[in-house]
């Protein structure tokens, strides 16, 4: 055999072991990415010949099933009730793919197996069929805070400390999910960039936190033994914070106070200053400890959740950077974006001894028979602050709804725990971000909650937030 075949044989080869290698690759490895690709429909057409598993809130009301489309095929559709949690929900349509627990769940609710079990039902000639989704969401909240944010953009998120579970998730405006597959009707709530209803403002929105985020600066200084609630800071206004001045809420003056009553009065001249002498490095950790900085470990798409930080430039910048202002980030001020969900979990860990929980959004997985497959156990993400720091910081935010900006979240004989926040959007306009976290009863706290509201003219969190957490508690708590 002469040179050139051999040659050319030799190719042959490399490109037969070639194909081979990236055959096996696409099929084998790789074959979960481009299953969950959203440009290839082809599993979504083989899934739309399975009776997918139904998705119902904690009450056992039904939210999403499937019915008959033709002999073969089945079509998604959702229940009046489902509209209360379109964005949790999502939606599942051959058309334009899925999105929400409908994607996160996908494989619980097309019945997806392993390759054994597969066989063996196919050999007993069992029908494929999805398992059905139990979920936390409470449907009586969550339609009383959809009912308090009364068509104004903004989102409420509501989360059992102990355990981590999402009992409210709303997100304002919202849509009808059964309209989506309707022609031209998902193109267009897609660009409606002003209202943005396809939008989970809960997760994927971030807003300025405003003095919310003191709530997190003052467990940093507790926790790191270099303040406690007693220490005394001056509260006079203006002071200078990394060369800027940076002022007091109508510039209001206050002499050497404790930090209770800083945190009581939200005084952003000694929450400033104490960020500022914590420095860079360990506002950067303890924010890293709250879930700053990374996507929250909730069962819910990834490209649907948002992770808080300091941002520049649409990319997340660590708070140990220099180029951060760690007086103003203290105060909830610079560029830091965080979402709701982040908030609720910045209260439910001061509430649940400084233990930050995974949140959840399901309960269980049930099968067609009724039996439970796979019931979704509390987790501890990570340990935050000590349970001393956690007492501590409770008393001082109990003290804000006592005497503090924060008196209408009041409970009638129940003692709420929480921080106010108003985000100065336009100063000239009057127009704000107000905001409120807290938990109840505070002795032993068995809710935790944030509120927030886009864009409100002359919106203190204190006046415009705080009702409605208040409201949404109560309920929970009944």
């Amino acid at each position: 055999m002469n040179a050139p075949i051999l040659k050319l044989f030799a190719l042959v080869l490399v490109l037969f072991a070639a194909l081979i290698g990236m055959t096996s690759y696409n099929s084998v490895i790789n074959a979960k990415a481009y299953r969950e690709n959203t440009l290839n429909a082809r599993p979504q057409i083989d899934e739309q010949r399975v009776h997918r598993g139904v998705i119902r809130a904690r009450d056992d009301t039904l939210l999403a099933h499937s019915v008959k489309a033709s002999d073969t095929l089945y079509r998604r559709r959702y229940t009046p009730a489902a509209k209360a949690f379109a964005q949790v929900i999502g939606y599942d349509f051959l058309r334009i793919a899925r999105a929400g627990l409908e994607r996160s769940r996908n494989a619980a609710l097309a019945g997806e197996r392993n390759e054994l079990a597969s066989i063996v039902d196919e050999l007993r000639g069992k029908q494929r069929e999805g398992d059905n989704v139990i979920t936390n969401l409470d449907p009586r909240a969550q339609k009383l805070a959809l009912s308090e944010l009364a068509g104004r953009k903004g989102s409420v998120v509501a989360i059992e400390p102990a355990t981590g579970k999402v009992r409210v998730m709303v997100s304002t405006p919202g849509y009808d999910p059964n309209t989506l597959d309707e022609k031209g009707v998902f193109s267009k709530l897609s660009t409606d960039d002003r209202n943005s209803p396809l939008l989970n403002r809960a997760t994927q929105a971030g807003y300025v936190p405003g003095s919310t985020m003191k709530v997190v600066t003052a467990a940093a200084a507790l926790d790191s033994g270099e303040y406690t609630p007693d220490s005394r800071v001056s509260g006079k206004s203006p002071v200078v914070i990394s060369g800027t001045p940076l002022s007091n809420f109508s510039d209001e003056q206050f002499g050497d106070i404790t930090l209770t009553d800083a945190l009581t009065h939200s005084v952003n001249t000694v929450w400033g200053q104490v960020a500022e002498k914590l420095g860079h490095e360990r506002m950067a950790e303890y924010m890293t400890r709250f879930g700053f900085d990374t996507d929250p470990p909730l069962d819910y798409p990834d490209a649907q959740m948002l992770p808080s930080g300091v941002y520049d430039k649409g990319k997340l910048l660590s708070p140990s950077s220099k180029r951060v202002d760690i007086g103003r980030v203290g105060i909830g001020q610079e560029r830091l974006r965080v979402t709701p969900l982040q908030m609720a979990e910045v209260a439910a860990t001061v509430a649940n001894g400084g233990m930050r929980m995974k949140p959840q959004l399901t309960s269980r997985i049930v099968d067609v028979d009724g039996r439970t497959v796979d019931r979704i156990a509390p987790e501890q993400a990570q340990r935050v602050m000590s349970p001393e720091t956690a007492r501590q910081l409770t008393e001082m935010m109990a003290n804000v709804v006592r005497e503090g900006t924060g008196t209408a979240a009041a409970l009638q004989g129940i003692e709420v725990a929480g921080k106010t926040g108003t985000a100065e959007l336009n100063i000239a306009q009057r127009i704000d971000q107000p905001w409120f976290i807290g938990f109840a009863p505070r002795a032993a706290p068995r809710i935790a909650v944030a509120v927030t509201l886009e864009n409100i003219v002359g919106g203190q969190g204190g006046i415009v937030a705080a009702p409605i957490a208040k409201n949404v508690m109560q309920e929970l708590l009944r």
